[in-house]
């Protein structure tokens, strides 16, 4: 099953996609929007283009963890999803997922505009690989072991 990531954002919504395995997360592409209303109907049509059987969102966290109001209108978001369509949605921190795909495109040299475009999709992409090495780790380790190491 591939999982569909999508980075909310007040004009444009950034959108990543697993592998059928869930080990590798890939940039897909940004939708731009006027209004929570497109950002539901685009996320939708980007499940259904997928055919995703999961999707996450990324939670805009506070440094210190707590939810401001952005998170809240994610979180609001995420919950419409799962009520009115039925989803499975995740929310997953998203902290400094933006950040570090700035980093990477700077360290790329990416011209400004080119990371206009990109960034994005490239925050999604950071948020859900973060989310396929939770589900990785907690598949290929036991209680009480370390994933690289065997037993604690």
């Amino acid at each position: 099953m591939r999982i569909l990531c999508m980075d909310y954002g007040e004009r444009r919504l950034g959108f990543a996609l697993s592998d059928e395995a869930q080990i590798l997360a890939t940039p897909l592409k940004v939708v731009t929007i006027e209004s929570e209303s497109q950002a539901f109907g685009a996320a939708l049509k980007v499940l259904a283009e997928t055919g995703a059987g999961r999707m996450v969102l990324g939670l805009p966290l506070n440094m210190n963890g707590t939810r401001g109001p952005q998170a809240e209108k994610v979180a609001a978001f995420c919950d419409r999803l799962r009520k009115e369509r039925g989803l499975d949605v995740v929310l997953w921190d998203e902290r400094l997922s933006s950040r570090e795909a700035e980093r990477v495109l700077l360290a790329a040299n990416s011209s400004r505009a080119r990371r206009r475009q990109v960034l994005d999709k490239l925050s999604a992409q950071v948020v859900l690989q973060s989310y396929l090495d939770s589900l990785g780790f907690a598949a290929g380790a036991s209680i009480g072991e370390d994933a690289d190491h065997g037993p604690l």
